[in-house]
């Protein structure tokens, strides 16, 4: 739902947003951020319609433990709603580029046997407060292992959104703001078709498929507990201080078999990483650079392979994912 602004640009955001959505972008992709930049403006404004070099840098200013990624998307979030009101006339300072710095945190690789392990725990899984969690619980993990989905995203998925039949899913509501399709491998489809079975009949075209206990969409803490069950329940250490596995190390594990299984094939790099970027919902394939860099940590005759290669197409460049 688009968040209720109350600064002086409000008018301006309602309209910057209905512009996003004709232009076939999601206004969900930016409606937090410009809640945030909204509340900014209302609590450092002077009732004008003007953006002062005090709120910019005020604006710029690194929050305490704010992670860089999210730093790196309020900034510049903020800056494409500047220029936008700089072109219509605004006195507004836009503020200065912001550049991803990724960071040295390494995401969590399964092996083959803690999959297995993982998976067996969620199979086993029940609950006495929502029956439904038996059989949505494997179908949710089986798309962000075999998907590489983000959680969010995942959520948000409704039933109007699956195709059974051709075995494909549509994300609608994802980071970037622009829908993509992922494909259900047999198993998946398969397993897909027997949870439909049993409660797409309770659900109407735009309701969510993982829901609650009380018919509403499942939410991502809710998520990360039973994931923080199962890994104990696997026997998989959780390290915590967000060293993980996290729910989102899925994607990182899915990305790395992928790219591995493209190069066991004897794809080109030149064409295995378009696809994979497409595939993740990247916007340019420099934000699928971590995924080919910790491929190549993991398995060194790829790092052999490709390494000259990753160097000269990405240099020194960096997206977030």
């Amino acid at each position: 739902m688009r968040p209720a602004f109350i600064s002086v640009f409000s008018d301006e955001m309602n309209q910057y947003l209905d512009d996003k959505a004709a232009a076939g972008f999601q206004k969900s992709a930016f409606c937090r951020q410009l809640k945030a930049f909204d509340r900014f403006c209302a609590e450092t404004g002077d009732g004008s319609k003007t953006f002062t070099a005090i709120q910019a840098a005020k604006w710029l200013e690194r929050k305490p433990a704010e992670a860089t990624t999210t730093h790196y998307g309020r900034i510049n979030s903020a800056k494409l709603f500047l220029q936008y009101l700089r072109l219509k006339g605004y006195d507004v300072v836009v503020v200065r580029d912001v550049r991803f710095h990724p960071t040295e945190f390494q995401p969590y690789i399964y092996s083959d046997d803690e999959v297995l392990r993982y998976f067996e725990a969620v199979d086993s899984y029940s609950s006495s407060k929502n029956r439904k969690d038996a059989i949505q619980y494997p179908i949710l993990f089986r798309i962000l292992h075999s998907c590489g989905t983000r959680i969010t995203e995942t959520l948000y998925i409704r039933k109007k959104d699956v195709d059974l039949e051709a075995g494909v899913i549509r994300l609608d509501e994802t980071k970037n703001g622009q829908e993509r399709y992922i494909v259900l491998g047999s198993d998946l489809q398969h397993l897909m078709r027997q949870f439909a079975d049993k409660c797409f009949y309770l659900l109407a075209d735009d309701d969510y498929i993982f829901t609650n206990a009380r018919g509403k969409r499942l939410d991502g803490n809710t998520v990360y507990e039973k994931h923080r069950m199962f890994l104990k329940k696997a026997g998989i250490p959780y390290r915590g201080n967000g060293e993980g596995p996290r729910v989102h190390d899925w994607r990182h594990h899915m990305a790395v078999k992928a790219f591995k299984q493209l190069s066991d094939e004897g794809m080109d790099l030149y064409v295995a990483l378009p696809i994979l970027s497409a595939y993740l919902g990247h916007k340019t394939i420099y934000a699928t650079e971590h995924y080919v860099r910790l491929t190549m940590q993991i398995y060194p005759s790829i790092e052999r392979k490709f390494a000259p290669m990753v160097d000269h197409i990405f240099g020194g460049t960096h997206e977030s994912d």
